[in-house]
């Protein structure tokens, strides 16, 4: 049987609670390695950053 939308390849497929725990896991080790980035930065960094588009010594 071809799957007719993505909701039906999930309801008929038998390791379905599988490829939902392996797509929350990655999804969960993404954002918080963007959150450990985010604030393993130092604070002036951002502060550089922030000025950029106003910064007009081109």
């Amino acid at each position: 049987m071809i799957p007719q939308n993505f909701k039906d390849f999930l309801t008929n497929t038998d390791n379905t609670g599988l490829y939902q725990t392996i797509a929350l896991i990655f999804f969960m080790i993404f954002f918080i390695s963007l959150i450990v980035l985010v604030f393993s930065k130092p604070k002036k960094y951002y502060k550089e950053v922030s000025e950029f588009p106003l910064d007009v010594n081109d």
